[in-house]
């Protein structure tokens, strides 16, 4: 008799971990230069102004603002970054200080 048990084998245990991928930032969300706003396999999401592409497709923004997204082309999808009204913000400085 055996004193321990055949182990077998199991055809199990080869599952990978998600990518993570898919949209960070939302429409209206303010970002920062280097902000993630889209991870995804192919140009699913065209890159618009303001905005890199990676290497891998990762879609992020170059200039602090808030994003937009918008079709074009009819059914093709873009993400673009709109920059934050400065001369808005200098000017209330202005008259809050006099």
């Amino acid at each position: 008799m055996a004193h321990k048990k055949g182990q077998g084998s199991t055809r199990n245990g080869r599952d990978s971990p998600g990518q993570r991928r898919g949209i960070k930032m939302y429409a209206g969300e303010a970002v920062i230069p280097g902000n993630i706003l889209v991870r995804q396999v192919g140009t699913r999401i065209h890159p618009g102004r303001n905005v890199g592409m990676g290497r891998d497709y990762t879609i992020y923004a170059t200039i602090a603002g808030t994003v937009k997204y918008e079709t074009f082309r009819g059914d093709k999808h873009r993400v673009s970054v709109e920059p934050a009204p400065q001369a808005a913000a200098a000017s209330d400085g202005a008259v809050a200080a006099s």
